[in-house]
């Protein structure tokens, strides 16, 4: 009965300290910190508009429209949130110039592997764009909002245009 009650008084405190670990106030269970949003407020820069737009391993970004203010320096972070290789998942950000066909910009960037996809006589089409990125990675870019209307935007790997497109509006 007594050996009973060491198991039982074991176990319990086996329970509690894996119940309890990493429970460190400000930290996650992988150590990490976060920042507190009073502390983030005072970094925001009210002359940029920050955007984030995710691609993922199923040929989507999260977005199919991106609002921008006319005038303002857009931020774009491209996040990849697969885990795909970019040599056979690739994603990237590239903004249309209004009148560029979507379709026909999608089917010359596809012959145009050694640059990312991107042509290299598409600078007439293009607004700006960003590299392209595997599972994991991340890329920013940062440029000028066009004037106010409506602007395609898709990503150029071979074949993504097709589900990997939307809408860039400037208000």
């Amino acid at each position: 009965m007594k050996s009973i009650k060491y198991v039982v008084l074991l176990l319990f405190i086996l329970f509690e300290a894996v119940g309890c670990g990493n429970k460190k106030e400000g930290k996650n269970k992988d150590g990490f910190t976060y920042e507190k949003t009073s502390d983030y407020s005072s970094k925001i820069d009210d002359s940029v508009d920050n955007v984030v737009l995710t691609g993922n391993d199923a040929m989507q970004f999260n977005k199919t429209e991106i609002r921008v203010k006319a005038g303002k320096k857009v931020k774009l972070t491209l996040i990849h949130v697969g885990k795909m290789d970019k040599n056979v998942m690739g994603h990237n950000f590239v903004l249309l110039k209004q009148g560029t066909s979507l379709t026909a910009f999608g089917n010359k960037a596809a012959t145009a592997p050694a640059t990312e996809y991107i042509p290299k006589d598409a600078s007439n089409d293009i607004i700006a764009h960003t590299k392209l990125i595997g599972g994991g990675e991340t890329t920013v870019i940062e440029f000028d909002a066009p004037e106010v209307g409506e602007y395609d935007f898709l990503c150029s790997f071979p074949g993504h245009y097709a589900m990997m497109k939307g809408k860039f509006v400037v208000d």
